[in-house]
């Protein structure tokens, strides 16, 4: 595993640079997973992002996509929140839109307006682990997987890292056995996650470069591979604001159709 260690080094220099917010090891799992999602998926009261997908498959072919993503949360429980999705390029999913009502509790609401057929299609709970849009993210990546649907184990404590394996309560919903995530101690941000099936890591996601914007450490580039399909999806974002106070009627089923533009400059 000698590329993870070169990986988590380079992580770590980025890191090294912020003020450093911790001082004693926690050892509530619970918590860390809780302030790991939190960091996230739940900055501010609401953000944007605009988003350059690069996907490459297992014969180093390329495509390119443009997004932009609008997420509010929707109580100060880190529980109800929405997402919306819009993509610009290229043509063939111009103004196809994704637009996501977490949940805790209970499955998440999800939705793909697809323009060249004018038709919204509901995305069933059973849906969530597929490809989204052709990436190597799957729907249930893009909004967050609940907390609530694992059991979380704390295995390591390193110097900047605190290293917890998350089982599925409901092994039959997801196809991994686990999956190991690495979480920062002074940002709480999940910097890798590695998701294994018969004991063999095959499906790898990675934060590459984190940057400070308006006072929340934010990943700006980050990484999934998986050894299934081959290839990988990098995502790299710019342009991203938080609290910009967003109308919650953007996330309804009236703007799947008629995309918020002044937002999505």
């Amino acid at each position: 595993m000698k590329h993870v260690s070169i990986l988590l080094t380079a992580i770590v220099a980025v890191f090294l640079l912020m003020p450093k917010g911790f001082s004693q090891d926690l050892t509530d799992v619970n918590e860390i997973v809780k302030k790991a999602n939190h960091s996230a998926y739940y900055k501010g009261n609401d953000g944007k992002a605009r988003v350059k997908m690069t996907i490459k498959d297992a014969q180093n072919r390329e495509r390119t996509r443009e997004l932009t993503i609008l997420r509010k949360n929707m109580d100060d429980k880190d529980e109800e929140q929405r997402f919306y999705v819009y993509f610009h390029q290229p043509a063939d999913v111009r103004d196809t839109v994704f637009m996501v009502h977490k949940h805790v509790g209970k499955d998440d609401d999800r939705w793909l307006y697809l323009p060249a057929l004018d038709v919204v299609k509901r995305i069933a709970a059973s849906d969530e682990r597929t490809s989204f849009v052709g990436s190597h993210f799957f729907y249930e990546d893009v909004s967050g997987r609940g907390i609530d649907e694992d059991n979380h184990e704390l295995i390591e404590t390193t110097q900047n890292f605190y290293v917890i394996k998350n089982t599925p309560k409901d092994p039959k919903s997801v196809e991994f056995d686990s999956y190991k995530v690495y979480v920062h101690k002074g940002t709480f941000i999940p910097v890798k996650a590695e998701f294994e099936k018969g004991g063999k890591v095959y499906r790898v996601a990675e934060a590459l470069e984190v940057k400070e914007i308006q006072g929340y450490p934010t990943v700006i580039k980050s990484k999934m591979t998986d050894t299934n399909i081959g290839g990988e999806t990098l995502l790299e974002y710019s342009d991203v604001q938080y609290d910009i106070n967003l109308p919650d009627d953007i996330f309804t089923e009236r703007y799947l159709r008629k995309a918020p533009r002044e937002y999505l400059k």
